[in-house]
């Protein structure tokens, strides 16, 4: 059995106390002290605002009232920072509430604003929106007739959320495709089980991360459990291609359970209180056993976390395309029972101080996605097809027959080459690793001087006794 280590531990929604942001302004010099001096009020751009908010409510066609306006001025204000600054309301609470817990009605497709246009991150598994092949990278230019240029990540989202059941058209357009094409789909109750895991082969795990989530810690304690009880592991891959991220504190327990100590990721804000370090525990799910992690470009937030923490730490060997970039925290600061705001504070650095923003995490294996079509019919010649060949006096063997197992396995890897070569090169560096006598498999994790040194793969003109 595992060890749980840390993995039992409470995982909350990371909530940073609201510090002033605005009045105060820091003031340094080669020549002077630091001193704390109080901002002016931009009086003539207050005025401005009034004098706007005046003729809206008076000469808009339409009659708003004030505190409508002001809401609206709100949002405003948070939408021009950055695409994912928000002002939420009661139901976009409730809703960041129901996807961190994992369970929405909805179309199952994580989106962001990028160049001012709706773009598709990923497309979650088993949902209406991968059902429907929609991939990342498409932009959605109309969602039910209307156009998405210009429209706000909040508007766009609650028109994608509705009752189970009811149907919505989105216009996509697509990178090779000459023109746009509708898309119709029926929404439905979208379950994020967050990690999902089989043995590939005999000793060859394979853990499926979805979505970083409340629970994801515990879901992967167990489902390690239940890999381990199928026999000792020789190596794991971890899928985190299309995992839109999720709760920070989720993804720390991720990286902590395969890593024995160190940094595995900081934040760095302009306010003390976003200024966090989180750091592994002792205890290895694992046990060293090598690893591989898969990422895509719709990899983002807490899934690069992961994979830039095993990657530094040279505990895991990254392989695919490079991933979103997204590397920046949101702080959901409360303002009353029912209003809040999401507001960018700190971005994300991985423990060699990589900053993930705008940048992502890049493969140490680039696998570039390819459909792989077997040549199940193409005709074998051997040996024994050869006219007068010899006979080794050995009765001749049993052609070995498939079954619909090992169908099925050929068909994955036939479809996903990534994975395929993940667990090519897992099996690779299992025999560049041994185990002693009465020790655990030990994984490479730097230069060591030692004689005996098991800390990383031989090289070619190496040997492993």
């Amino acid at each position: 059995m595992p060890t749980r280590k840390r993995l039992s531990r409470v995982i909350g929604v990371l909530t940073l106390v609201a510090l002033p942001l605005t009045g105060i302004a820091q003031s340094e010099s080669a020549d002077q002290p630091t001193t704390v001096t109080k901002e002016r009020l931009p009086l003539e751009d207050l005025r401005n605002f009034t004098k706007v908010f005046e003729q809206i409510r008076r000469g808009y066609i339409e009659e708003i009232d004030d505190s409508t306006l002001l809401e609206y001025a709100i949002k405003g204000m948070l939408h021009g920072l950055d695409p994912h600054s928000s002002y939420l309301d009661h139901r976009s609470l409730d809703d960041l509430q129901i996807n961190t817990i994992g369970e929405f009605s909805g179309l199952g497709i994580e989106v962001g604003i990028k160049d001012e246009r709706l773009t598709i991150v990923t497309s979650m598994d088993d949902t209406p929106a991968a059902h429907a092949g929609l991939q990342s990278g498409d932009v959605i230019l109309r969602l039910a007739g209307k156009s998405m240029r210009g429209v706000s990540l909040d508007e766009a989202l609650k028109k994608m959320r509705g009752p189970v059941g009811s149907s919505i058209t989105l216009t996509i357009g697509r990178k090779g495709h000459n023109k746009p094409f509708d898309v119709t789909l029926k929404r439905d109750t979208v379950q994020l089980h967050s990690v999902s895991g089989e043995l590939l082969e005999p000793g060859y795990g394979y853990l499926r991360i979805r979505q970083f989530q409340l629970d994801t810690a515990s879901d992967l304690a167990q489902t390690m459990d239940t890999l381990q009880r199928k026999g000792d592991l020789k190596g794991l891959i971890i899928d985190l291609r299309n995992n839109p991220g999720g709760v920070l504190q989720a993804s720390v327990a991720v990286a902590d359970a395969f890593l024995e100590e160190g940094l595995v990721v900081y934040t760095e804000g302009r306010n003390e209180s976003a200024n966090l370090r989180y750091s592994a525990e002792p205890g290895d799910l694992l046990k060293g056993a090598p690893m591989v992690v898969l990422i895509n470009d719709g990899s983002a937030s807490a899934a690069e976390i992961v994979a830039g923490a095993l990657q530094d730490h040279r505990r895991a060997v990254v392989m695919g395309t490079d991933s979103f970039g997204k590397g920046s925290v949101q702080t959901v600061i409360p303002i009353n029972s029912q209003r809040a705001i999401k507001l960018t504070t700190a971005l994300y650095f991985t423990p060699n101080g990589r900053s993930i923003q705008a940048q992502g995490i890049s493969p140490d294996i680039v696998v570039e996605r390819a459909k792989i079509i077997p040549f199940k019919d193409q005709p074998r010649t051997s040996e024994a097809d050869l006219a007068r060949h010899l006979d080794n006096g050995n009765v001749a063997p049993s052609p070995k027959v498939g079954n619909g197992e090992d169908e099925k396995k050929r068909d994955r890897f036939g479809s996903d080459n990534q994975l395929s070569e993940a667990l090519n090169l897992l099996k690779g560096l299992s025999f560049y690793v041994q185990r002693p006598q009465g020790a655990h498999l030990v994984a490479w994790k730097g230069e060591s001087n030692t004689q005996n040194d098991l800390s990383r793969p031989p090289a070619f003109n190496e040997s492993v006794e």
